[in-house]
């Protein structure tokens, strides 16, 4: 069954990484009651996926990953407790190739997803019409994943 990415899913994850939480939370909630949390999550995985293929090259060690993951919980208490180390790396390193995510809970890897996506488009300073054409290939790569 083919699930298409609405423009809801789309302005709800772009406020959220633009900082606007208030209105985040409020098309958030909208999502939920209208069942369409499963292209919102795709949203999610697509946007990390492309976050970590933009912030990471070709031929990244594991160290890097480990030193990038102690960098993004130091930034924070809250990120510090949020997001799990362990969990992150994995993501990673399954985005760049490097091992996979199978047997991870789906709890687990959508909290710590949402997590990076955040400290990687702050990493890479997407704002503006940066983030309008990040959230465009995000859509894009969403949309292949759920036809």
């Amino acid at each position: 069954m083919t699930m298409p990415i609405t423009e809801d899913q789309v302005a709800a994850l772009r406020a959220l990484l633009a900082g606007d939480f208030e209105e985040h939370k409020r098309l958030r909630a909208l999502l939920d009651r209208d069942g369409a949390r499963a292209g919102y999550l795709a949203l999610i995985e697509a946007g990390c996926f492309e976050a970590v293929d933009r912030r990471f090259p070709k031929g990244t060690v594991p160290a890097d990953v480990i030193g990038f993951v102690a960098e993004a919980r130091a930034q924070s208490e809250d990120l510090g407790e949020e997001l799990d180390p362990r969990a992150a790396e994995r993501i990673i390193r399954a985005v760049l190739g490097d091992g996979s995510i199978d047997g991870m809970d789906d709890k687990t890897r959508f909290a710590t997803e949402l997590a990076l996506l955040g400290v990687l488009a702050a990493d890479g300073h997407l704002d503006g019409a940066r983030l309008d054409e990040f959230m465009d290939q995000v859509r894009a790569l969403a949309e292949t994943w759920v036809s």
